[in-house]
């Protein structure tokens, strides 16, 4: 897998500077919009309140296992199924 990386990174570091607005449009739109939407959120400049700071903490000391993104994602999509049908 590195190989593979290592290889997008050297053609992209070959791509034409007039090419890269429509080369970064293929690539994002190969993202998740989840992920696509994190890329584009404006950053976050207010200081962190001890609540968030507290909520972090618990969050980083949680022994719970991680979700599978594609449990989340069938979560998700069952949800809308769920809003659309007038359930």
């Amino acid at each position: 897998m590195a190989d593979s990386r290592e290889e997008l990174h050297r053609l992209l570091d070959c791509i034409p500077e007039s090419d890269v607005p429509t080369v970064r449009k293929v690539l994002r739109s190969l993202l998740d919009p989840v992920e696509l939407a994190i890329i584009n959120a404006a950053p976050d400049d207010e200081p962190e309140s001890e609540d968030e700071r507290a909520a972090v903490e618990a969050a980083v000391a949680d022994p719970a296992p991680d979700v599978p993104f594609e449990q989340i994602r069938r979560v998700g999509r069952e949800a809308r199924f769920a809003s659309s049908a007038g359930g």
